[in-house]
């Protein structure tokens, strides 16, 4: 396996270990225990600006144009799925925001938050067993490589140097706070 695909396979294992935190959240608030209003939105941040900007970023931004022009069709194809997905996901993410701004909605949010929970989950198995095997077939391994290194930038310009022990730094808190 190559660095590209790992790179995004351990940004998986980070997604899908940060939605027991929000399953916890909706567990807790559905048997009305407190989940403090600043906890949700420093995790709202994460889903942002990791799961979204920094790793979908990777995968719209590089992995998926280098793909499209190996011959992977996007429309109709696992390409326009995982866009598809993406966008689901940002609109959940805005939908949980919205909950939790203002009068707090606690059943909207656990909504949005298991339905984001869900998406997340199938779309990451879609990933990993449909659209990294294919990356690795119809790309080369000098193709990767150069996928990695831009991965590397688009990580450096779009979070900055440390952010990611920041935000892993984070979640272990709320997991402490939070424990499943």
């Amino acid at each position: 396996m190559r660095k590209a695909i790992e790179d995004l396979q351990n940004e998986h294992i980070a997604i899908l270990s940060s939605l027991q935190i929000l399953d916890t959240f909706t567990r807790r608030l559905d048997r009305g225990l407190d989940v403090q209003r600043r906890d949700i939105h420093d995790f709202i941040g994460f889903l942002k600006e990791f799961a979204d900007k920094c790793h979908h970023g990777k995968e719209e931004g590089i992995l998926f144009p280098a793909l499209i022009k190996a011959g992977i069709i996007e429309k109709g194809g696992p390409i326009g799925v995982m866009l598809s997905d993406h966008t689901k996901g940002r609109e959940l993410i805005k939908e949980m925001e919205a909950a939790v701004s203002g009068k707090e909605d606690h059943k909207r949010f656990m909504q949005a938050a298991k339905n984001y929970s869900s998406l997340l989950q199938a779309h990451i198995e879609k990933e990993n067993t449909v659209l990294f095997p294919a990356a690795e077939s119809a790309l080369t391994a000098d193709q990767l490589d150069q996928i990695y290194e831009e991965f590397e930038q688009h990580e450096r310009k779009v979070i900055g140097a440390g952010r990611h022990e920041e935000l892993h730094a984070m979640l272990k808190r709320l997991k402490q706070k939070y424990p499943a």
